[in-house]
């Protein structure tokens, strides 16, 4: 059974020094749970990998306290320090080119010569991170592929082994991934919607360019970017504007259809942040016995709706064996 606890200056220090000495803990950040690990550790980043069942071709993001922290490890650039100076600490993760002296193993970024970075803004998260006093790669706490943990409880129904401690710090309050944009191109590209906005962003460094299809075949630059990813058990379908028979409804604003087997409405008022901080745990909530499918309502494809679209479309995209 994985130990819980409420996180205090005397379990952070524990799990600072769970950290320094290889073992893994998961904690809670603005954006899922992460399940965290030494990032100069290649032995600790290994046990992530496996605690996970993660394919190793997908790098993971280290977690630093400030662009201080960051600058150890990658090229930092203007276009870095602006973003930083606007979205750090919080959900923007930035792809950068190694430094050639830095220390964060290489199995963290999949043996890429660039690295994902981000500077999270929860307190607890914080406060390990200065405990600890060294980047940790922390991808989210759960199994490979299924959906992503927001509370605590979600980390110790994911992962039944390979964790030595979960920090509780409540629901996280983004409730879907950092945005990661690749400034490793000649113009910055988002490779992942997630909890900063794409328009947010380009108001400060002008347009995105858009990465690769999902699922196109090659390197994967950043986290996030497998197609079938964030899934239920059962199937998902998309774009509902009706109940079917055996159908659980994943439903959005206040014009819900009946005759679901089971339905949570993600925002009954329409509010694409609520609708964020509750996707992965209403997911959960219907991935249940007695549900044959899961049927989501239509989310707007703009602000936050193109991260929780990009997620639910991973969560209904056929499964792979890999």
């Amino acid at each position: 059974m994985i130990e819980i606890v409420l996180p205090t200056t005397e379990t952070i220090a524990r799990a600072a020094a769970l950290i320094r000495d290889g073992a893994l803990v998961a904690f809670p950040t603005e954006t899922v749970y992460g399940l965290g690990g030494d990032a100069t550790s290649d032995r600790a980043v290994a046990r992530i990998f496996d605690a996970k069942g993660r394919p190793q071709f997908n790098p993971l993001i280290a977690h630093v306290l400030d662009p201080a922290g960051a600058r150890a490890h990658v090229v930092w650039n203007d276009t870095a320090e602006r973003l930083a100076q606007r979205f750090w600490p919080g959900p923007l993760t930035l792809v950068l080119p190694r430094r050639p002296d830095g220390t964060v193993s290489l199995l963290c970024s999949a043996g890429l010569d660039t690295l994902a970075v981000r500077a999270p803004s929860h307190p607890v998260a914080q406060a390990l991170l200065r405990a600890a006093d060294r980047p940790i790669a922390a991808p989210s706490a759960n199994r490979s592929g299924t959906i992503s943990p927001t509370q605590a409880r979600h980390v110790a129904r994911s992962l039944d082994q390979g964790v030595a401690l979960v920090l509780d710090g409540g629901p996280c309050v983004v409730g879907v991934e950092s945005t990661v944009v690749d400034l490793t191109m000649p113009q910055p590209t988002l490779l992942r919607p997630g909890g900063a906005t794409r328009e947010a962003i380009e108001a400060v460094i002008g347009p995105l360019a858009l990465g690769p299809a999902i699922g196109a075949p090659g390197a994967l630059h950043a986290p996030g970017q497998l197609e079938s990813h964030y899934a239920p058990s059962l199937p998902v379908r998309l774009g509902a504007t009706s109940v079917e028979p055996g159908d659980g409804l994943l439903a959005f604003g206040s014009d819900v259809p009946g005759g679901a087997v089971m339905t949570l409405n993600l925002s009954p008022a329409g509010d694409l942040a609520e609708a964020a901080a509750n996707l992965f745990a209403m997911l959960r909530a219907l991935d249940r016995p007695g549900i044959g499918r899961i049927a989501v309502m239509p989310i707007p494809e703009h602000g936050l709706g193109l991260a929780i679209n990009d997620r639910l479309r991973r969560a209904a995209a056929p499964r792979s064996d890999g």
